[in-house]
């Protein structure tokens, strides 16, 4: 069994900056894909970024240029770096895994989520 926490979430001006970490823990022996998702009040979720186990990212139209996803294999993290933040950017901000656990089969993860609020 896994867990996925995200942390880095807060209140930011327009055009500033945040840096969302997800950290994965338990019985693991290997993340494949990760991604983050994301859920505005009122709207459907939607993928925000993901990166594969070879390192290869897809990013929304929405955020190409300004958020960057990456991930550190030795610390089971992915982190997503957000910058000239946007209000259409609010939402709650969720972290999501491939994750092969020890003796287990390959599933998908979820984090509880950290709120993103952009707002002057």
């Amino acid at each position: 069994q896994a867990q996925l926490v995200e942390s880095g979430g807060g209140l930011v001006q327009p055009g500033g900056s945040l840096r969302l970490s997800c950290a994965a823990s338990g019985s693991i022996s290997s993340i494949n894909t990760m991604g983050w998702y994301r859920q505005a009040q009122g709207k459907q979720r939607e993928l925000v970024a993901v990166i594969t186990r070879g390192g290869n990212t897809n990013y929304a139209d929405s955020v190409k240029g300004r958020f960057t996803i990456s991930r550190d294999d030795r610390k089971n993290t992915v982190y997503l770096q957000m910058n000239s933040l946007k209000p259409e950017d609010t939402a709650v901000y969720y972290c999501n895994a491939d994750i092969l656990s020890t003796g287990r089969s390959l599933r998908g993860y979820w984090g509880p989520g950290t709120q993103v609020t952009v707002s002057s």
